[in-house]
């Protein structure tokens, strides 16, 4: 028995980490447990890492992970004199990073002891003393009754040790212990935020107070044929009456008896022969997708005759989109403005342009041409040209190839909104279920052009309802939809607010029986006994009305919205974003407008000095212009430095910015000379006196280019020269004035 006995003793001995001196194997705690048989050795990974006095001197396969064995046991020889500042035991590994502070300890021990170690750079370790914090953030309502957000215990909102909260969206609050393992399970490409799903600040965040996270893949995709289900199709017969001798789910390769899935949702299936298709049948819809689709889901052709791809292999996508769809988030975290999406997505646009021409003004028509190309490629930029300039509702200006495709995009956003696919009072629409708009898939494309819309600098949105906004990017989260937000003025509406003020029971069963078919097809012609009963039933019936049967143009809507990455982008910062898709178009205002430029000063000081006072008179008149004491306006100050007729949805590209046009031209003394200066593009003769400046307030004007928008402020000695010079060249721009020789 002694003997026995003392086996397991030194087995034990040896299952214990030489530094930390505990057994304990918890690799989401104390990182993966080591042995090395043939060298009497067993460490856990995370005391070497916050060890004092081992380093990785060798190769990832030398030793354990770089760690050398000889450096290690050198690290418990030097440790086996120090004293741990917990367990008053020798082995002490692990110190405070600063260096006043003395205090040794073991590294489980330091987890007891609220020791904060940092898993990056040097790898320092803390003390409770020295230790960083977390701050609250201000405006965070902690009156709320808050949970972990990985483990959804009841948790109390004080920041500790144990208590750690996200720092972007200051909501998400777990236990450190949870939010460790939730490290360990999802690695370095997985772990962000369980709430707002950030990852960048998040991760950042995360190390700087201790948590772990291993620069691997996520654990359940290490898992051994983890995904083997998604392989597997249907393959059962769900025909009534199934024909088969062998049953329902056997299948042959071909003939009657293959079992072919409906080609929309996958999730049926039928026997040729059970379903009386013919022996090359290969497009077949089961019985719940023809009766969303008004019995016509398995066309293949569009109503022009020409040939159409199906709903599921309609668009090829492009590479572009696909890994914008699986990287995210590929704007700035902690940005996420309409000008940053912009910023971020416009680079996909490759300088080949395609030719998009427009009959009068028949924008839509030609933007779902576009679309529709067999060969349609997103990242082309547009090209816009309209045929037939002559109709007196089209500018005079279309010409130009920039004004042309704002023009163009301007149309587009209006006829969209006019089309079959929305229903509902102007600047608040929601999807229209249209089952002729389902066959021809026009959500999708509708959806495509707005994506294109955006990118190319197109106007705001500014008509999609609250409700459509929320179906679409979940945005407010977890509020549910009331009857207010129904389409107003419709059949359903109509039925569904009279059940809503139904006062007495037998009013409330009156409305119901006289709208039985709407309640069988919402699934809620259920019997009704006390009034109480009746919110429920109005929230399922809102239920089913906005979203429920809306399933289809909401999946095709989105995927259109995916062009580019531009869904993926919105449902980022879906705050943000509400007012591009939602609110009114932004008023040009003289501040607006002032905020758009960037300045540029010349580097000389002496220059500096006089293009000062030049920004003070461009404001005043800006305010000027708004006010009408200008013979120019805002908007003709906007076409003059930008080309567009109105301020883009997403920002302007690149940004605008302002520089000056100096008119100061000195001689050396005794010299009288023609000269020609050329000063920011333009070319002015004058005659140079001798010993002395001339300083000229005429002649010389502003100057813009439009594809860079940038614009050239003309330095005049008054703002009476300024205000005389600047509505002379916009006005001449922008064919308000005569030209002038």
């Amino acid at each position: 028995m002694k003997k026995k006995g003392g086996t397991l003793l030194a087995r034990d001995k040896e299952e214990c980490c030489a530094l930390c001196r505990c057994s304990d194997n918890d690799p989401a705690m104390f990182g993966e447990k080591v042995v090395l048989k043939e060298h009497n050795l067993c460490v856990h990974y995370f005391c070497l890492l916050t060890s004092c006095g081992v380093y990785q001197r060798g190769e990832d396969n030398e030793g354990i992970f770089g760690f050398l064995v000889e450096d290690i046991k050198q690290e418990v020889r030097r440790t086996a004199r120090l004293t741990c500042c917990c367990c008053k035991k020798k082995g002490a590994c692990v110190g405070c990073n600063v260096r006043s502070c003395r205090k040794m300890i073991h590294f489980p021990c330091g987890r007891n002891k609220k020791f904060i170690s940092q898993f990056a750079s040097n790898f320092p370790t803390y003390c409770p003393d020295h230790s960083p914090t977390q701050s609250v953030c201000v405006a965070s309502d902690l009156s709320l009754p808050q949970s972990c957000s990985v483990c959804l215990d009841t948790i109390e909102p004080v920041l500790s040790y144990s208590i750690l909260k996200c720092p972007s969206c200051h909501a998400s609050w777990f236990h450190r212990d949870c939010v460790q393992r939730q490290a360990h399970s999802a690695g370095l490409f997985f772990f962000r935020c369980t709430l707002c799903n950030n990852k960048e600040n998040f991760q950042e965040e995360m190390t700087r107070m201790g948590i772990y996270i291993p620069e691997r893949d996520a654990s359940w995709e290490l898992e051994a044929n983890a995904f083997s289900e998604l392989l597997e199709v249907y393959s059962r017969c769900d025909a009534l009456t199934c024909l088969c001798k062998d049953g329902r789910t056997h299948s042959t390769k071909t003939g009657l008896f293959e079992v072919i899935r409906c080609r929309l949702c996958g999730s049926g299936g039928t026997h040729r022969k059970c379903s009386g298709l013919k022996l090359d049948t290969k497009d077949w819809a089961c019985s719940d997708c023809t009766q969303a689709t008004d019995g016509k889901a398995s066309l293949v052709s569009s109503p022009q005759g020409g040939q159409r791809r199906s709903l599921l292999s309609k668009r090829r996508t492009s590479s572009i989109n696909s890994s914008i769809s699986r990287k995210r988030p590929s704007l700035p975290v902690g940005s996420g403005s309409p000008e940053d999406l912009r910023r971020a997505l416009a680079p996909q646009l490759s300088p080949v342009t395609v030719q998009v021409e427009v009959g009068g003004d028949q924008a839509l028509s030609a933007g779902m041409e576009l679309v529709r190309r067999a060969d349609f490629d997103p990242t082309n930029t547009l090209s816009v040209r309209f045929k037939d300039e002559q109709l007196t509702t089209l500018p005079s200006s279309l010409q130009d190839s920039n004004t042309a495709r704002q023009y163009f995009l301007k149309l587009l956003v209006q006829q969209i909104q006019d089309s079959e696919v929305f229903e509902g009072p102007e600047g608040s629409k929601n999807l229209a279920l249209d089952s002729q708009a389902l066959r021809d898939d026009l959500y999708f494309d509708i959806g495509c052009l707005l994506a294109l819309s955006l990118i190319h600098g197109g106007p705001p949105v500014g008509f999609f309802s609250r409700a459509l906004y929320q179906c679409l990017f979940n945005y407010p989260p977890n509020c549910p939809l009331t009857v207010m937000h129904m389409t107003p003025d419709t059949h359903f509406t109509r039925q569904v607010i009279r059940m809503a003020e139904a006062e007495s029971l037998d009013e409330l069963k009156e409305v119901m029986a006289e709208s039985w078919e709407y309640l069988e097809l919402a699934g809620c012609n259920r019997p009704i006994s006390s009034l109480e009963q009746r919110e429920a039933l109005v929230e399922n019936l809102v239920s089913f009305t906005m979203i429920t049967r809306m399933q289809l143009p909401l999946q095709r809507f989105r995927e259109g919205l995916q062009t580019l990455g531009v869904f993926d982008q919105v449902q980022l910062f879906p705050s943000v974003f509400c007012g591009v898709f939602c609110g009114v178009a932004v008023q040009l205002t003289a501040q607006t407008l002032a905020q758009l430029f960037t300045v540029n000063f010349s580097p000389q000081e002496e220059k500096q000095n006089m293009e000062t006072p030049v920004i003070s008179f461009w404001r005043h008149f800006l305010l000027e212009c708004e006010v009408g004491r200008s013979s120019v306006s805002l908007q003709d100050l906007l076409r003059f430095c930008t080309g567009e007729e109105e301020l883009p949805a997403a920002g302007f590209l690149p940004s605008p910015s302002i520089s000056f046009l100096h008119a100061i031209i000195s001689s050396p003394p005794g010299a009288e000379d023609n000269k020609t200066l050329k000063e920011g593009g333009d070319r002015v003769k004058e005659t140079i006196k001798a010993g002395r400046e001339v300083w000229r307030d005429d002649g010389l004007f502003p100057q813009s280019e439009p594809d860079s928008k940038h614009l050239l402020l003309p330095v005049a000695s008054s703002y009476q020269a300024f205000k005389s010079s600047m509505e002379q060249g916009v006005s001449h721009r922008v064919h308000l004035l005569p030209m002038e020789t």
